[in-house]
């Protein structure tokens, strides 16, 4: 207890330092002796491997040895120690042969077996051995005499195989089949050059060509003018004008124009086709000429030849829109009503693909302050409101895909690509309602490569909305190039409602637009009152439109201020909301217009059945459904002499004027008398039966559907197509082009519409953005 010292007190944190270093070194200690443990282990389960496999090397050695020391010495011995064979035997004489050849075999066995075991002994490169076509070829060159200095071989060779024979060790002395194979290879080489030379100064040799064929090959003005039609999509980008192109084609084909088509058929076939379209003469004259070499194009470039397969299976159409219920506009309406009727036949499934918007946005664009929680609860909306105007269950589903709506535009634009809401399997006919718009700002899958067939529906004049703005004249001439752009670039056909709509490329002008069934009801309702003796009519005039200026307000109000008292007397009803609906009623009331402003109702509702007369002035529309709706209902319709009316000035209920004046006439003209009931075949005409019979036709979606062919030349496949190939690389550039941020946004985007929300990833219940498209993806 003497030796007892108590120990010195320590601060709790230097004892925390002093435990916490001593811990970590008695750890590090331990890891090391684990680790240094494991590699001893590892080591010396690794040397114990090597050693057995030196062991197990060894003893197969010894024993090969063994075995060969056995046959040699059997075979200096009695024959293989067996019994004394008697003449009288049955045995066959083939072992005493066999033994004999062992016997006159174990010389030369034991010659090998001593050069085997001599030290002196090598191997040989197995080279020296070998036989292929170049030792072939040097024998054959070493061969030449001294006096052929200009063999084709060239002295070099013959001096390099030489002199690598000296030292290989090789004889000089020649082999006689050699000389024989180089001399008859030279009598041949001599005969085949005197051949050509011969032919090649016979001018009557390309002739004998061009006469063995049973189709003469293209002369050179008609490659000329198929390569200047090919470029005419280029020639049309750069402004020259495609009537150009013709012409030049026509000239280069003009002096042969009545040759073509029997040249381009085999005898006795001449008259199979006869056309007097020189572009289909040469068509016809390329595609027999490629047909008789027996040339297939099976696409190049941009092409995509991993499309949909869709030979044995159900064909499926999808129509892609931008807008939807409950906003009332034309391409939210329109597209829902060929989707109820293209899924009617039952021939095909049918997809509508609309967009969804986030909460805020339904509440700038939704009238009535509707809003939807969920998808299906927009697609349960949907459904009900159509299913109540057609009269029967329409089998079609709806799809959506993200959308952001511009307050500047007043539209929705789509945001990533809208392509990847419909999938693969089903990716066989598209139906774009406003491709344009719809591929503005469309970064991702060209639409051409993953459908089978794409058809564009125009259903919007941008440039006349566009014309009406601050420096409207120089933005139009951008988006004029723009929608050639892409609508060149990424649809297969191209339907305008009317000539009212931009010139774009692979467009026909077809209306394939019907009218809600409501409508025909109630014009059949009046009809039956007209014949029954009843007043039909009890109201004047009435205008209905979505109240922005563009909409035909401002002809409208210039109307009416200007002949204010050629009209005396004369009231017009006004049904509309919209973003000018201030201005508009302030202006009208500035000038003591007789109008009277009203919110804006459904066309079918009951108020509204009673008006005769249906005012639109007008013509920055395509084609004014609204205007269709009152023929439909039996009412007279004024409106503009303009190609947006077009199709209504076979109706006698439609009244166009061409001047202020003749508005006047044609208004007093409607109050005067009583409205023409409409025939089974006009009635017909504005339905939407009719509308998707003339769809079928004019975008050729029949002939994609069964598959048919106008001519048995098929065209299509036999050649490169020019416009094909610039419609790919306009693809190309498009998609550079729109995925670079700063250039969105200097053209008008929206910000971050590239690639979907979060939101949109909440309520579409979607993979982001970087998860469904990784950058390394693409």
């Amino acid at each position: 207890m003497k030796n007892f010292k108590p120990l010195e007190p320590r601060s709790a944190s230097s004892a925390g330092a002093s435990s916490g270093t001593s811990g970590s070194v008695v750890t590090a200690e331990k890891a090391i002796s684990f680790i240094s443990k494991g590699w001893r282990e590892v080591r010396s389960s690794a040397d114990a491997d090597l050693q057995l496999i030196k062991n197990r090397a060894n003893s197969f050695k010894n024993l090969a040895d063994r075995e060969f020391e056995n046959f040699l010495n059997s075979a200096s011995k009695s024959p293989f120690s067996v019994p004394t064979i008697t003449a009288s035997a049955t045995m066959s004489p083939a072992p005493y042969a066999e033994m004999d050849f062992v016997k006159k075999l174990q010389p030369k066995i034991l010659e090998i077996r001593r050069a085997y075991s001599s030290p002196d002994f090598k191997f040989y490169p197995r080279r020296q051995i070998k036989l292929g076509l170049p030792a072939i070829r040097d024998a054959v060159v070493s061969e030449v005499d001294e006096e052929d200095e200009r063999d084709r071989f060239g002295n070099w060779s013959r001096v390099r195989f030489k002199d690598r024979e000296r030292v290989d060790g090789q004889h000089e002395d020649s082999w006689e089949p050699m000389k024989t194979l180089k001399s008859r290879l030279r009598e041949l080489e001599q005969k085949s050059s005197s051949e050509i030379l011969e032919g090649i100064k016979n001018s009557e040799f390309v002739e004998k060509l061009k006469s063995s064929l049973d189709v003469p090959p293209l002369d050179v003005p008609e490659l000329l003018a198929c390569l200047v039609r090919q470029s005419s999509p280029l020639l049309d980008q750069l402004g020259i004008n495609k009537g150009i192109s013709d012409k030049i084609v026509e000239s280069l084909c003009s002096k042969r124009k009545s040759q073509l088509v029997f040249r381009s058929m085999p005898s006795g076939e001449s008259s199979i086709v006869e056309s007097e379209n020189i572009n289909d003469e040469l068509d016809l004259r390329i595609a027999s000429v490629l047909q008789s070499t027996g040339h297939s194009y099976e696409g190049g470039f941009w092409s995509d030849v991993g499309k949909n397969d869709v030979s044995d299976k159900k064909r499926h159409v999808a129509i892609v829109t931008t807008a939807s219920l409950p906003w009332m506009t034309g391409t939210a309406v329109n597209p829902l009503f060929r989707a109820a009727y293209l899924a009617k036949s039952a021939e095909q499934n049918v997809t509508l693909l609309v967009p969804w918007l986030c909460r805020s946005d339904q509440e700038l664009v939704y009238p009535n302050n509707v809003t939807f929680n969920s998808p299906e609860e927009q697609e349960s909306y949907i459904h009900r409101w159509l299913e109540e105007r057609v009269g029967f269950k329409a089998d079609f589903k709806i799809s959506f895909y993200p959308g952001k709506f511009s307050k500047s535009r007043r539209s929705i634009i789509p945001a990533g690509d809208t392509s990847q809401f419909i999938s693969s399997k089903d990716a066989d006919i598209a139906i774009l309602e406003e491709p344009e718009h719809l591929n503005w700002y469309h970064h991702g899958k060209r639409w051409t490569d993953k459908f089978n067939h794409v058809v564009g529906i125009v259903h919007t004049n941008y440039l006349e909305y566009i014309k009406r703005e601050r420096n409207g004249a120089l933005q139009a001439f951008f988006v004029k190039h723009i929608n050639n752009w892409v609508v060149r670039a990424y649809c297969d056909k191209v339907l305008r409602l009317s000539a009212a709509t931009q010139d774009l490329p692979k467009s026909v002008i077809c209306n394939v637009h019907g009218v809600n069934p409501k409508f025909l009801k109630i014009g059949e309702k009046v009809a039956a009152e007209k014949e029954s003796g009843q007043q039909t009519f009890s109201k004047g005039a009435y205008f209905l439109g979505k109240m922005v200026w563009a909409k035909g307000y401002k002809e409208l109000i210039d109307l009416l201020a200007t002949h204010r008292t050629d009209l005396d007397g004369f009231n017009l009803d006004v049904f509309g909301n919209g973003e000018d609906a201030h201005e508009v009623q302030s202006t009208a009331k500035k000038l003591n217009l007789n109008v009277n402003f009203m919110k804006g109702i459904d066309h079918a509702d009951d108020s509204l059945h009673g008006y005769k007369i249906f005012i639109n002035p007008s013509i920055s529309d395509v084609l004014c459904t609204a205007t269709a709706e009152a023929l439909a209902m039996g009412k007279f319709v004024v409106c503009a002499d303009h190609p947006s009316n077009e199709f209504f000035r076979s109706f006698p209920n439609c009244l166009t004027y061409k001047t202020p004046e003749d508005f006047v006439a044609k208004v007093k003209e409607a109050m005067a008398n009583e409205p023409q009931p409409l025939t089974t075949e006009q009635i017909y005409n504005l339905s939407w039966e009719a509308a998707t019979q003339r769809f079928m036709e004019y975008s050729e979606l029949d002939k994609v559907l069964n598959n048919t062919h106008k001519s048995n030349i098929k065209k299509s496949t036999s050649l490169p197509n020019m416009s094909g190939m610039v419609d790919g690389s306009l693809a190309f550039a498009h998609y550079c082009l729109t995925g670079n941020e700063f250039l969105r946004l200097c053209t008008g985007a929206i910000p971050g519409t590239r690639d979907y929300s979060r939101q949109h990833c909440e309520d579409l219940h979607l993979l982001p953005p970087q998860v469904e498209n990784p950058i390394y993806g693409w």
